[in-house]
């Protein structure tokens, strides 16, 4: 499994420990992210809340482009996170080199766009043209998803990008405001759900939870028993350390050929405590009985 690192350069991120909005700030989180197990590293500059602030390319462009130069010159793999393609644009004239496609490819400029430069992109799945303006899932989500990625594959294949895609399950969006109790279990579904991306042939990249609760473990654990290729993620050193955990769970057998890491049973904490929402400090592993989500 490979590890994009995750660094905000929008004030509005709610994971406030993300937020690196200069370049010499970018610089010591993209290193400490990579010194913590993450191999590349992926940069946003506009959040996808319901409470966060709208912004123009030109703005969102001026947010990203001194951070992006700092975790370019790391000289790792950087991906941008937009939905805006100008903002792509921009950023891989400056050195990005794998899109996060936050529109989820549905504007043909954005699919122009992949097959020019030829990259990697990651595709979410999602139902509304921008992470701001989703609608809610009905009916079973799985299903819903695979018949999602089925059609917007067969558009990626006329341009010649479908084999050059990454397949995010979507779950680092949500509806404006919705209750945290009902996401989960919704969460819960689609995680539960990721081997019938198999069919399709592709890699899975998941964006991972980071707050630090027993069911926000518990998702996290269900995505990393499927063996995922790509995980995008706050936390490197936690989804490296449960990662190996989760396997060892998973597969037994190979339980020699992993690492021996020192907790199997409960959250792993995250080298600075103070940035980040703590409301447990015990977490459930098993991913076979879960309890019900907590609001």
């Amino acid at each position: 499994m490979e590890i994009f690192g995750v660094v905000n350069a929008s004030p509005d991120s709610l994971a406030e420990f993300s937020i690196a909005t200069t370049y010499d700030d970018a610089l010591a989180l993209g290193q400490k992210l990579l010194s913590e197990g993450a191999d590349h590293l992926d940069l946003g500059g506009q959040a996808s809340h319901g409470d966060a602030r709208f912004v123009t390319p030109d703005q969102e462009w001026e947010t990203l482009r001194h951070p992006l130069r700092a975790l370019v010159s790391l000289g790792v793999e950087v991906s941008v996170d937009t939905w805006q393609v100008e903002t792509a644009r921009r950023a891989f004239d400056a050195g990005a080199m794998v899109l996060n496609a936050a529109d989820a490819l549905q504007d043909d400029a954005m699919l122009e766009f992949a097959a020019e430069r030829e990259c990697t992109v990651v595709l979410p799945f999602m139902l509304g043209p921008d992470p701001r303006h989703l609608k809610h899932v009905e009916g079973d989500p799985v299903a819903v998803m695979v018949d999602w990625f089925a059609e917007q594959l067969r558009r990626a294949d006329r341009f010649g990008i479908g084999e050059r895609l990454l397949l995010d399950p979507g779950t680092g969006f949500a509806p404006a405001h919705w209750d945290w109790a009902e996401r989960c279990e919704y969460q819960k579904l689609i995680y539960a759900g990721l081997g019938e991306l198999r069919r399709f042939g592709l890699p899975i990249y998941v964006p991972v939870p980071w707050k630090q609760t027993p069911d926000r473990m518990e998702l996290l654990d269900i995505v990393l028993a499927h063996e995922i290729e790509y995980a995008r993620a706050h936390l490197p050193a936690q989804v490296r350390e449960r990662h190996a955990v989760v396997g060892v769970r998973s597969h037994p057998n190979q339980m020699m050929s992993r690492p021996v890491v020192p907790s199997a049973t409960g959250p792993i904490p995250p080298p600075d405590q103070s940035f980040i929402e703590v409301e447990t400090a015990a977490a459930s592993t098993n991913i076979e009985a879960a309890p019900p989500c907590q609001g």
